[in-house]
């Protein structure tokens, strides 16, 4: 079984809905060709059946031949053991290609999201990105779920046809004519439904964001007195989410009421007809059992195409929305599109060799402050607004709104754009001063993709100070983390972040404030053992703090435009620097 998450989603393909269903199925094809394999002999070996039964009453019964029912009540046996063990199977590889799809959406918006960064709720509002990780992604999978069993109702159709059509003609073309035409007047209930989703699923969008922007910002609100206002918000959006669902059912209840009433009409004419075919001599008694069994089968197939048609309805918008996400473009995609056009276009070779990195260039260099970091440098930025320098931090990890900044960021000499997203994430991380914990046990916390031994996680958490962490929760790194960490303090949080940083072991670390939240004795236990940790590893900090400070190789400081106009180690600079010393002092102070 194919192991997930995936190491890489790929590359979808945006043109249209379809066009990104195919993509996925392409994407695990292996699995959806076992998955019909074993859906078609399912659904055939259950189409069987009855003719078994048939042919059992009439050769042995009727015709008082023992030796014939022995024989077919064998098959009959062997049928039934093939149908539960080709259900089973078919069952497990339906789950598989239900969470392989699923999986690949999570991933591929998740991965947008860390690519695109801010540039994503610009576009596409906070609640509609969660709303299509949590249900669009889910429904994505529903599609190919149902392929196998789908296709055993094709096949098993088709096998039912031509056994009614060699019996009796007039009911074989009645089967093989009815069962579309009640597909099609379900599917004209599809359509509205299909209307209704759509708008449930943006009023339900909506209310997620405004929920999330409530809770964001819920201090302020409490401080202005604006809780009613945004209570009435929510109530109002809550009533159009509740109104749209109960327009969703309405629906719904038809269509799941059709599926039961047009089947059953549809099996009273077939028993009908039979009978007095049968009363008549035009077809024998086995042949007519068969036609009584396949009156009941053949609903089940037919609620299959049914329940077909609408999860691949489910799925086409899922898939629209999460195109929707996927089509966001990261700010700085024209400017990398420029850079590589440049670079086409230059005086070269026609098929110049790939760019190399240099072993002169530093480690990252920064054209809008002028910022360089050489490998292995443990170096310290501070500014008297701290905006500057963490837009900076921003800009050495790939982020930020200005595309034009993020040109001028270059990794080893190339320009941090043009190198594959997947590889920039990988070698220069961004730990920001605000950090996120997420529910689940310390261990999946602090190491996520579990690449290290519990003495490697001890000792980050001891290089953080965070001895105390571990003493206070009972099951030590097997304790369940709360959601967010509101456990935590907030020093707590701050250590267990800059430890999950730590264990990340990138080649460029950058951090923004990360001792913010501690005292001042365990800040300098903190800055002293990162100094260590790092070694021999390029990391740049933004801090005011005299005691993390103190420990850079060098420190260099911005003005309120952002750039370098002072570098140095910290006792010199506060020394000659006095603009330097003012922003420590009062950073110190507070």
């Amino acid at each position: 079984m194919r192991a997930l998450p995936y190491a890489d989603p790929g590359t979808p393909v945006l043109r249209s809905p379809w066009a990104f269903l195919r993509w996925v199925g392409r994407g695990q094809w292996v699995s959806l060709l076992w998955g019909v394999a074993f859906g078609v002999l399912w659904m055939v070996s259950q189409a069987l059946i009855p003719a078994t039964i048939s042919r059992a009453i009439d050769d042995g019964i009727v015709a008082g031949d023992a030796a014939a029912l022995t024989r077919w009540c064998i098959v009959l046996t062997g049928l039934a053991l093939v149908t539960a063990a080709a259900g089973t199977l078919r069952h497990r590889m339906a789950v598989l290609n239900w969470m392989q799809a699923a999986f690949r959406g999570v991933q591929l918006v998740g991965w947008k999201a860390a690519d695109t960064g801010p540039a994503l709720t610009r576009t596409v509002p906070a609640g509609d990105v969660v709303a299509t990780v949590a249900s669009d992604a889910m429904r994505l999978g529903g599609l190919f779920d149902i392929t196998a069993r789908f296709s055993g109702a094709v096949i098993s159709y088709a096998v039912v046809a031509v056994i009614l059509l060699r019996s009796s003609r007039p009911l074989g073309l009645i089967v093989l004519i009815g069962v579309p035409i009640l597909v099609a007047l379900l599917g004209l209930l599809v359509r509205p439904l299909q209307r209704r989703q759509a708008a449930q699923r943006e009023a339900s969008g909506a209310l997620i964001g405004l929920g999330a922007d409530t809770v964001a910002g819920l201090r302020v609100l409490r401080g202005i007195g604006g809780e009613s206002t945004y209570l009435q918000r929510y109530a109002v959006q809550s009533a159009a989410v509740r109104d749209s669902g109960f327009r969703v059912a309405g629906i719904q209840a038809a269509l799941d009421s059709a599926q039961i009433l047009l089947p059953g009409v549809f099996v009273l004419i077939v028993t009908w007809l039979g009978a007095r075919f049968a009363i008549e001599g035009q077809i024998t008694p086995g042949q007519l059992v068969a036609f009584y069994g396949y009156s009941a089968f053949l609903v089940l197939p037919l609620r299959t195409a049914t329940e077909f048609v609408d999860r691949a309805t489910r799925s086409v918008i899922a898939a629209r929305k999460i195109i929707r996400v996927l089509e966001v473009e990261r700010d700085d995609t024209v400017v990398a599109a420029e850079i590589r056009e440049i670079a086409r276009a230059g005086d070269g070779p026609a098929t110049p060799a790939p760019a190399q990195p240099e072993p002169a260039q530093p480690a990252l260099f920064d054209e809008v402050s002028g910022l360089q970091v050489g490998d292995g440098e443990f170096v310290a930025v501070v500014c008297a607004d701290p905006e500057v320098a963490t837009r900076l931090a921003d800009r050495l990890g790939g982020f930020g709104v200005d595309a034009a900044a993020l040109a001028g960021v270059r990794r080893h000499g190339i320009p941090l754009v043009t190198l594959p997203t997947a590889q920039v994430r990988s070698e220069v991380l961004v730990s920001e001063s605000d950090p996120r914990l997420f529910t689940g046990s310390l261990r999946e916390q602090l190491d996520p993709w579990g690449r290290h031994t519990d003495e490697q996680i001890l000792l980050a958490l001891a290089t953080v100070s965070g001895a105390d962490i571990l003493e206070a929760l009972p099951e030590g790194l097997d304790s369940e983390v709360q959601e967010r960490g509101r456990s935590f303090s907030g020093g707590q949080r701050q250590r267990l972040a800059l430890a999950r940083a730590l264990l990340a072991e990138t080649p460029v670390l950058v951090l923004v404030e990360p001792t913010s939240a501690v005292d001042a004795h365990t800040e300098a236990r903190v800055a002293a053992g990162l100094r260590g940790q790092r070694a021999g590893r390029t990391t740049v900090i933004v801090s005011v703090s005299p005691l993390v400070l103190d420990h850079a190789d060098r420190v260099v400081r911005l003005d309120l435009d952002g750039q370098v106009v002072a570098s140095g180690t910290h006792r010199d600079l506060l020394h000659a620097d006095p603009a330097y010393r003012s922003i420590v002092i009062r950073g110190e102070a507070d």
